[in-house]
């Protein structure tokens, strides 16, 4: 069965069944996943089934609904999406049935009684990369300047909040300072960082106005704040 798994910073609070046709998300008790945070609308957004797919649509919401970081008004949900719901986030999780039925109809094309010889080098190669999983990269932000709780974050969270609203994972001070400036997603492969709301975003000095792939050594400038991202070692 598909299910959500509602969290804050990282921290499973509930696991929710998506049992339903539509799915109410928001602060008000009346909502089918009550999330009870200030940052979060009344009725904040909803689940819907359209057909054999899951969609998530925003209900107009003060903060905005995200999937993987990128700000949507309506959009299809997959196994492993992370959606941000104010600073909580509900990770996806869909049956592998429905994905095993995708990958079917993405590689048919033979018949499924047919066996593929697979040639001796392409098997080596195969097992070679099962054997060598690459670790997740872990990076972090140095601040350069502005004010901040800390100097040095390490970035553990799927996805980091950069704003003054509580609960976010880089807190800004001050009272120009916006709820949320930026949202940095973190994947086994890397990190990414998006914009908010039309906040100014900058990545070394250069106006960014969509999802940027982080690099090391780049210098973030977000809500007041200038940092440095880093890969650790």
């Amino acid at each position: 069965m598909a299910k959500v798994l509602l969290k804050f910073k990282e921290a499973a609070i509930r696991e929710i069944p998506l049992d339903q046709d539509v799915i109410t998300i928001g602060r008000k008790a009346d909502n089918d996943i009550v999330i009870d945070n200030q940052a979060v609308s009344g009725y904040h957004a909803r689940i819907k089934k359209e057909g054999q797919s899951l969609f998530i649509e925003d209900a107009n919401s003060l903060n905005g609904t995200y999937i993987n970081g990128q700000k949507i008004s309506k959009g299809e949900l997959h196994n492993g999406d992370v959606v941000l719901i104010g600073v909580h986030t509900l990770d996806v999780i869909l049956e592998k049935q429905r994905e095993t039925e995708a990958k079917g109809f993405a590689v048919r094309g033979r018949s499924m009684d047919e066996t593929v010889v697979i040639a001796a080098e392409d098997q080596k190669k195969i097992l070679a990369s099962q054997d060598k999983e690459k670790p997740e990269i872990l990076g972090g932000f140095i601040v350069i300047e502005g004010s901040t709780e800390k100097r040095d974050y390490l970035l553990k969270e799927r996805v980091t909040t950069i704003g003054k609203e509580d609960g976010a994972g880089i807190h800004l001070k001050g009272f120009f300072a916006p709820k949320v400036a930026a949202l940095v997603n973190r994947r086994k492969d890397g990190y990414f960082i998006t914009p908010t709301g039309g906040k100014t975003l900058k990545v070394n000095g250069q106006n960014v106005d969509h999802k940027y792939d982080l690099k090391d050594g780049d210098v973030v400038e977000a809500g007041g704040i200038k940092v440095q991202f880093y890969i650790k070692e």
